[in-house]
């Protein structure tokens, strides 16, 4: 049957369900992201319906959403596995133990920033990240005092300053192919945006942290009790940091990632074998199901029980859920519609570089999946930047800001929920402190309104 063309109004209508009911779940119902993204699937399959689309179509659509989704759910699922072996190794506890040993209060929260960065920069991942050192960090920040938001949201600027930097992340890759860039000369176009805008955020979390050293940071007992409790329930030598070592070495041989984090997992189950004393069942256990830590000081059991495959399976429900909605949109023609429309208003150069900016973070909005947030807007605005002569490094920067740091401002997105998951503070508590984010999407703003650093094509 001959499809209709969808309208305007009608393609709106479910990112506005999905906006409203991702409004009412944070403020109000607190039930997660599944019920909105759930929602607006719904409502994108009745309109289907509504424009003579079979259900096998519509399906479809949510199996090809899903697929695409695949390899971040590999990924998942052995970050999940590092967790816990790390954990069973020693290496994240060795990491906490020797941070709370000589890290300095008076710059902890921009240090923390700028530690994570430089890790999420060398392997390329901004989960990875996240998931170990940054675990480290938010405990440390814990024991001295600092409000567990605000050394989240330090954490998690500089986690995506290194995905959205480095050449070894697969969103920088993408979104230098989607925009037909180089990819050198996309991540040096990208220095304009990122480095001004992590230096400013260091800046402010520099002086939002000096409060609370001087008024709120706790005694040395607690920081005491912990490393007591590190002490005694692990084995920590520095040895363990040739595990981290590795794990750079690989990603700066551009090792593929999935490879790459497997031999990092299971390097720490070996690890645990010879460093801890562990058995080959408990290594098993701590690759599955998590650590489980057995001390006297409920701190460290709280802090360690945790990782394994199974704890991500939230999370990865999430990513499913997210990205069948992205495949149905895209079927159903919604997000194309919503572009087209936005495309008949613009007239020139600073119009178009400010539109598929605003596309890209609205994209990432409403579906909550960073890959779409990129894929889409450097494809659909590609032909019209080249149309103006403006160079493809512009349109892949302006994605990144929009897609792959915008993505941490929205509380359905997948990288906002593991990051809550990881690092135990809800997306609502770190979002208003996410200062990269934000200041990267304000200077591509700047530029494509004064036309600084935008390069023309020869």
């Amino acid at each position: 049957m001959k499809k209709s063309k969808i309208t305007f109004q009608m393609a709106i209508l479910p990112i506005v369900v999905l906006l409203l009911t991702g409004a009412l779940s944070v403020f109000f119902w607190s039930v997660g992201m599944l019920v909105p993204l759930i929602s607006s699937i719904i409502t994108t399959g009745v309109i289907g319906i509504y424009y003579n689309y079979t259900w096998n179509e519509l399906e479809d659509g949510l199996k090809k959403g899903v697929a695409n989704a695949l390899p971040a759910v590999f990924i998942l699922l052995i970050v999940g596995s590092i967790i816990g072996t790390w954990i069973a190794s020693g290496v994240i506890p060795v990491m906490i133990y020797y941070g709370l040993k000589f890290l300095n209060p008076t710059i902890f929260v921009p240090l923390a920033a700028l530690i994570t960065a430089i890790v999420a920069t060398t392997l390329g991942t901004s989960f990875t990240s996240i998931a170990t050192v940054g675990i480290a960090l938010i405990t440390i920040g814990n024991s001295m005092g600092f409000p567990s938001a605000l050394t989240a949201a330090a954490i998690i600027s500089g986690a995506f300053f290194g995905d959205k930097l480095s050449p070894l992340s697969d969103t920088t890759n993408i979104a230098a192919a989607m925009t037909e860039s180089n990819l050198f000369e996309h991540v040096g176009h990208m220095l304009w945006d990122t480095i001004p805008a992590f230096f400013i955020s260091l800046i402010i979390y520099g002086i939002i942290g000096l409060n609370y050293v001087s008024s709120n940071v706790k005694g040395t007992d607690e920081i005491n009790s912990l490393m007591f409790g590190l002490e005694n329930t692990f084995n920590l030598t520095p040895i363990l940091f040739i595990l981290p070592i590795i794990t750079i070495i690989l990603a700066v041989k551009k090792t593929p990632a999935i490879p790459t984090l497997l031999s990092v997992s299971i390097s720490g189950g070996i690890f645990a074998l010879i460093f801890q004393s562990a058995t080959l069942v408990s290594v098993f256990s701590a690759f599955t199901s998590g650590f489980n830590a057995q001390s006297d000081i409920t701190m460290i059991n709280d802090l360690f029980n945790r990782g394994g495959i199974n704890s991500m399976g939230g999370t990865i429900i999430l990513l499913i859920t997210a990205a069948a909605l992205g495949g149905i949109m895209q079927k159903v023609g919604i997000l194309q519609t919503i572009v087209s429309k936005i495309m008949n208003l613009v007239k020139g150069e600073q119009q178009l570089l400010v539109t598929s900016l605003i596309s890209s973070f609205l994209i990432g909005l409403s579906t909550g999946a960073q890959v779409l947030a990129i894929i889409i807007p450097g494809k659909m605005f590609s032909s019209s930047f080249k149309k103006m002569n403006l160079h493809s490094k512009n349109l892949s920067r302006i994605v990144e800001a929009g897609g792959t740091v915008g993505i941490t401002l929205v509380p359905w997105g997948v990288p906002a929920i593991f990051a809550a998951n990881m690092l135990g503070v809800a997306p609502g508590e770190f979002i208003p402190l996410l200062f990269f984010p934000m200041l990267a999407i304000l200077f591509n703003l700047i530029y494509g309104v004064t036309g600084i650093s935008i390069a023309k094509t020869e």
